[in-house]
Parts: C-alpha cells; sequence; structure tokens
C-alpha cells in the first residue's frame, strides 16, 4: 500500500494502518488452524440441528470465482445442504458458466439462477458512469446481496455462507470505494442520473439490511473461510483436480465488466490500482512475500488486445460507443460522499453496538 490511498498512516515504526487492522482482524476473526477448526464444526453443527427438518440448512451464493467456487466445494465435502443461488447481472465470462456447471455438478446441489432484468440493470450501470463514482460494482454488488436475501426468506433459511474472506480480502482502503449496500446513495445517484423507473432492481433499505432480515428474520451472515486454512493458489489447483475448475488467470475473471473495471476504469479515473490491496492481503495473511508482489506490479494490467476487445464489448452491450464510455471515463470524478448516503445511520447504530457489546457483552453478527 502507498499514498494512493490518501488516508493511510505509518506509526512510528512504519508500519501502516492496513497491517495494524489486519493483526487486529487477524487475532479476533480469523483461524486458519485446528481452533478454526473447531470453531467451524460448532457452527456447522448448530446449522445442521437448527435445520434438520428442513430441506436446505443455509443459503450459499455462487458466483463462478475463486472464493465462493471452493466454499461450495468445502462445504459439500462437510455435509451441508445448500441451496446454490447464482445472480446473473449480464457479465458473466463464458468461463464462468463452465465453473459454475462443474461445481455444481460434482457437489450435486440444486442451483436456481436468477437472471437480472437487463435493461434495468444496463440503467443503472450507465448512470453510475456518468456519476463517474469509483465503486462502478455497487449495481451488480447490491442486487446479489438483494435476492440472497429475498431468496433466503422465501425458502425459509436462517444461515447465508459467504465466500469473503480475511486471508485475500483483509486491506481494504476506505478511501477508494463505497458500500455496496447504502440503498440511500444508490438512489440518490441513479435519481440524477438514472432514465427509467426500476420496477424489477431490488434495492434493500437500511431498515431491512440491519434489522428486518438479521433480526425479525433471524438470517446470519457466516464466513466459512476465515475459519479455515484457504490459500488462493492450493484453493484453485485442489478446485481444478476435484471439480475440473479453470483459473481465470485475473482476479475477478468471473465478470467482464469487473475486470474491466478494476484493471482499466479505476486505473486511468482515479489513479487506483486494486492490485495493492489485494496483494497486500496475501502478504498479510503470509501467501505471497513482498518482493514477489512487487514484481507483479511491474506487470500490465491489461495488455492492449485485452482493453480494446473489453472496451468494445461493454460499450456494445450498455448501448452505447466505446468513444462514448472514453467520455464518460474522462468526465468529471465524483466521490459517493456527495450523494446523499447512509453513513449518519451507519455510525449511530455502530456506536449502539459497540455500547451494547461493551456495556452487556451483547454480540451482533457474531458468526459473520
Amino acid at each position: 500500500m502507498d499514498t494512493s490511498d490518501r488516508f493511510i498512516q505509518f506509526n512510528s515504526q512504519g508500519v501502516c494502518n492496513h497491517c495494524i487492522k489486519f493483526s487486529n482482524y487477524e487475532n479476533n476473526n480469523w483461524f486458519p488452524n485446528e481452533e478454526g477448526n473447531r470453531r467451524l464444526n460448532t457452527i456447522f453443527n448448530k446449522i445442521k440441528k437448527n435445520s434438520k427438518n428442513k430441506k436446505f440448512d443455509c443459503l450459499l451464493g455462487l458466483s463462478g470465482g475463486i472464493d465462493s467456487s471452493y466454499l461450495a466445494l468445502k462445504v459439500y465435502e462437510l455435509g451441508l445442504k445448500p441451496l446454490v443461488i447464482h445472480i446473473d447481472a449480464g457479465w458473466n465470462s463464458e468461463l464462468a458458466v463452465s465453473n459454475i456447471e462443474s461445481i455444481v455438478k460434482y457437489c450435486r446441489y440444486e442451483l436456481i439462477t436468477h437472471v437480472v432484468n437487463w435493461e434495468e440493470m444496463k440503467s443503472l450501470q450507465l448512470a453510475y458512469l456518468k456519476a463517474g463514482v469509483p465503486n462502478q460494482d455497487i449495481p451488480q454488488d447490491h442486487i446479489f446481496i438483494s435476492y440472497l436475501y429475498k431468496y433466503a426468506v422465501s425458502n425459509n433459511i436462517n444461515y447465508l455462507l459467504s465466500g469473503g474472506n480475511i486471508a485475500t480480502e483483509g486491506v481494504f482502503p476506505d478511501s477508494w470505494l463505497w458500500s455496496n449496500n447504502d440503498s440511500i446513495n444508490i438512489k440518490d445517484i441513479y435519481k440524477k442520473f438514472g432514465d427509467k423507473k426500476l420496477k424489477d432492481y431490488k434495492i434493500t433499505s437500511f431498515f431491512e439490511y440491519y434489522f428486518l432480515y438479521p433480526i425479525f428474520f433471524n438470517i446470519k451472515t457466516i464466513r466459512p473461510l476465515n475459519y479455515m486454512r484457504y490459500n488462493k493458489v492450493e484453493a484453485c489447483r485442489e478446485l481444478s483436480e476435484k471439480v475440473g475448475f479453470k483459473d481465470y488467470k485475473r482476479k475477478h475473471g468471473e465478470s467482464i465488466f469487473t475486470s474491466f473495471y478494476q484493471n482499466y476504469y479505476l486505473p486511468k479515473k482515479f489513479g487506483i490500482d486494486k492490485r495493492l490491496p489485494h496483494l497486500s492481503s496475501l502478504i498479510n495473511s503470509r501467501q505471497l512475500k513482498r518482493s514477489d508482489a512487487i514484481e507483479i506490479l511491474k506487470e500490465d494490467l491489461y495488455c492492449k488486445d485485452e482493453i480494446d476487445f473489453d472496451k468494445l464489448y461493454i460499450a456494445k452491450k450498455l448501448g452505447i460507443t466505446v468513444e462514448l464510455l472514453e467520455e464518460y471515463i474522462g468526465n468529471k470524478n465524483r466521490e459517493h460522499s456527495s450523494f446523499k448516503n447512509w453513513t449518519k445511520y451507519y455510525n449511530l447504530l455502530k456506536k449502539t453496538q459497540n455500547f451494547l457489546t461493551n456495556k452487556f457483552g451483547i454480540l451482533l453478527n457474531k458468526y459473520s
């Protein structure tokens, strides 16, 4: 990490806030050892016990990426019965589709593929490009979460299994991106730059996300990869040997848009190279040497042929020209905070959670 993260800080020993934060995570939330196995077995046994009379004991979102794919394999081997959901937002690579089919077939899972209304998704993606904000993946990411909750409620499932993990995502610069759950931010951006009414696109509100689903419907989010030794290279090798999984060669290769946004849009428009936190996470989790990470950073994010192909594909799919796509990228940069957002509500919630934890020992979302 470097000062492209404008909030980065270094202590008197030259250690940055990201490494300190990761160390705190490591001590309190990351257990790649026997202690993790014990904790995970306890959690999974509780899931099985509480769901013994149900067809499914948990819900698992499967994108086709390595994290969710490896989680799907481990869940199968550990004997859970998940309902597997794939949300198709219109940007799947052919390889992602193939990998999903291979995993589902090997694990004999029941898969529901929900295809998002493309005209509405297209309108949202264009609105975000016109807004010129950093996190262009919010239209996809938000609908993924919204539909996972929807399917959990409709199938009476209380446990969501997430592939999110500390080992590969523990370093995350707050100054670069914005929460994909901020429904107020989504609505304000779309109000200013959208061009049609959203009828099918389900926006999950602050109340629903933090109160309705976790409290009224008692839905808990669990990140099992935080309780096991999760090494990206080893996971890909195991998936390849057992399932026939094929590596994407670049992060988020399962989504054509996400790959383009992270490897072209962010560096060109905001000077953000997301390889920095990705590689920093792997260094902190002892999967990669710092010297090797520096060598990786010398490589080009994209080769020119990839850039040209993806720009043409994305522009055509969005119904615009490549020139207009480049114009959006070159327009004024805006921060998410310049639009209405739920920050004050989130900060109040966190203060309340901390008070309850410190005063009464109440732990909310303790499994996540």
